[in-house]
């Protein structure tokens, strides 16, 4: 009946946004990532991006079926990278420092977010360099960069930074009778993402 098929429409719904949601926060950080530890090719494509998103992809899964917080890469991993970090041993002494951590949770939960704000905030200029890489003397790719750099932060959230920008994009291209610049792949994302800001909108 109707109702089944309303749950099944929810239900995927939910699933595409999730799914969307985490494989754009992830993107964004290790495109970020990368491009501020230098490891991009000759086509300025981030090196081993595939097996670094299956990595993330597999611990995400594997998280969820032992009933722990979602897995996913974090932002905060620029701070290793700007600190000279360029191996998978910085995320290994990261986690044994967090595992230093526990025992001293007491101690180190005294220091307030204040104290370890400017670090982050420093990071994020430093990778904000890349945006000079953007055409922005051609609109139809400027604002749509702006609007990914500015709904990142006032949304917290770096998906629908990324969403905000692959709409504009596709308005854009569209509105200045360019349709062919956009590839098919990212008209469907962008589709996507306008259906499920109108199901949380009419949910």
């Amino acid at each position: 009946g109707k109702s089944v098929t309303e749950a099944v429409f929810i239900i995927i719904m939910l699933v595409l946004s999730f799914s969307l949601v985490n494989m754009f926060d992830s993107m964004g950080t290790l495109m970020g990532a990368g491009r501020q530890s230098g490891l991009i090719d000759e086509n300025g494509e981030v090196i081993h991006m595939q097996e670094a998103l299956m990595a993330d992809a597999i611990s995400t899964a594997a998280g969820a079926l032992v009933g722990t917080s979602t897995v996913t890469t974090v932002v905060e991993s620029s701070a290793g990278i700007a600190a000279g970090g360029r191996t998978g041993m910085t995320s290994l002494v990261t986690a044994a420092l967090f595992l230093g951590a526990i025992i001293f949770a007491p101690v180190v939960s005294i220091v307030p977010a204040a104290a370890t704000a400017p670090a982050l905030i420093f990071v994020g200029v430093l990778m904000l360099s890349n945006i000079k890489d953007v055409d922005f003397s051609d609109m139809t790719n400027g604002l749509p960069a702006f609007c990914t750099v500015v709904f990142m932060p006032f949304t917290y959230s770096i998906a629908n930074g990324i969403a905000m920008g692959l709409i504009t994009y596709c308005l854009l291209k569209i509105l200045a009778r360019r349709p062919k610049e956009v590839e098919v792949l990212t008209g469907l994302i962008a589709v996507v993402f306008v259906f499920r800001y109108a199901f949380m909108t009419l949910g």
